[in-house]
């Protein structure tokens, strides 16, 4: 519910209702890249460049272009209306930052885990983590130029995901492909709710 507060001349103001979404997944999957994409302010990032001493601690396997790493989070907003925004919170993807995840999860109303089919297994600690706490989540399969395409139903088995755990196809670098990844997002949380599924 939106709160009212009245500035000094007394006229009302209402503050809109935040909604918090995280966006997960393992190393190089894509998340500030989502994050930057849809976020209508110049987004908060914590990138530092991989170096030398991350050899043997971060696998670039199949990332090997990748230059930096978030160490603690992104950050984006998105205004729906006056009344409702939407923040997004892009986790790190290494697991020696996951002692950030619970802070981060607090309050979230859903995630969307991103999925790179070139390094499938990475995104499973993403997927056991919001399973394991009751976050409803989804899952984007991040279509990579260079990444062999699968179909959904191929990946869903793969990662061995409940039947009513939406998946979509996305392009983490298209801000309407990654709407519709919110979107379908929302709808989920709204049918997990038993509450009306809004209009797209």
């Amino acid at each position: 519910m939106d709160s009212v507060h009245y500035d000094q001349v007394g006229t009302s103001t209402t503050i809109p209702l935040a909604l918090k979404i995280l966006i997960a997944g393992g190393f190089g999957a894509g998340k500030t890249t989502l994050v930057s994409a849809l976020s209508e302010v110049r987004p908060l990032q914590t990138e530092e460049v991989l170096t030398g001493a991350g050899i043997g601690t971060d696998d670039i396997s199949g990332v090997e272009g990748k230059s930096t790493t978030t160490v603690a989070m992104d950050f984006g907003r998105i205004t729906i209306n006056d009344d409702l925004q939407v923040y997004l919170f892009g986790t790190p993807g290494q697991d020696r930052f996951w002692f950030l995840w619970d802070e981060l999860a607090f309050g979230a109303l859903g995630a969307v885990v991103l999925a790179d089919t070139r390094r499938l297994a990475d995104c499973f600690p993403s997927i056991d983590y919001f399973e394991q706490r009751g976050i409803p989540f989804v899952v984007g399969v991040n279509c990579f130029d260079d990444s062999r395409r699968f179909n959904l139903e191929t990946v869903r088995r793969a990662l061995d995901l409940d039947p009513d755990v939406p998946m979509v196809l996305c392009d983490a670098r298209d801000r309407q492909s990654g709407k519709m990844v919110l979107i379908s997002l929302v709808e989920h949380v709204a049918r997990q709710r038993g509450e009306p599924v809004p209009a797209a």
